[in-house]
């Protein structure tokens, strides 16, 4: 069983048998990232390499669900998806943006199943996540909480130049990896 084998960490991560990379960025190792824009229908996906100061795009995606599909299927696909990206890229960590409250109830509780899923993917791989407030991504990606999609979208294309983003929930992933290797893995970080 995975349980046995992971243990808790000072900073609040589960922990196991990866190096802990939070503090990576003040030195020069390079730190895979991977950012994650959870939802039901269609779950987002970014790893950005993060040395120093520098990042730069390692690849994005978006793990959709069918929508006919029983909610437990739907779960399992989410989960089984994200597995498949950690196996594939070994990020040395994950980012994942904050819940909010939706005003229609059964979409808060959606949403926060399927982020279930996502950091089961996350527990499962050995993962240390860190979350973030919406606002603390925005702040961070271009410099205003307040920011519009169409900014941080803007903002991608400076940041990860020739990146070809796979669509808006793996944008906003990125933006959430992105914040992450500015935030230097700080979890509960707000804004």
């Amino acid at each position: 069983m995975l349980l046995h084998r992971l243990r808790r960490h000072p900073g609040g991560f589960l922990s196991g048998t990866r190096t802990m990379a939070a503090n990576s960025m003040a030195g020069s190792d390079p730190v895979l990232i991977l950012g994650l824009d959870p939802s039901l229908s269609c779950t987002g996906w970014g790893l950005v390499r993060s040395e120093g100061a520098r990042l730069s795009h390692v690849a994005n995606g978006q793990i959709a669900t069918d929508a006919k599909a029983p909610l437990p299927e739907r779960l399992l696909a989410l989960e089984d998806g994200l597995a498949g990206v950690i196996a594939a890229y070994h990020p040395d960590r994950a980012a994942v943006e904050e819940i909010y409250l939706n005003k229609n109830p059964q979409s808060t509780l959606k949403l926060a199943q399927a982020r279930g899923a996502v950091l089961a993917a996350c527990a499962r791989g050995l993962l240390p996540v860190s979350e973030h407030a919406a606002r603390a991504v925005k702040k961070a990606v271009v410099g205003t909480g307040a920011a519009e999609k169409a900014q941080v979208q803007a903002m991608l294309k400076v940041l990860l130049p020739g990146a070809s983003v796979a669509g808006a929930d793996a944008a906003d992933a990125l933006a959430v990896a992105i914040a992450d290797a500015h935030l230097g893995g700080s979890s509960g970080s707000r804004s």
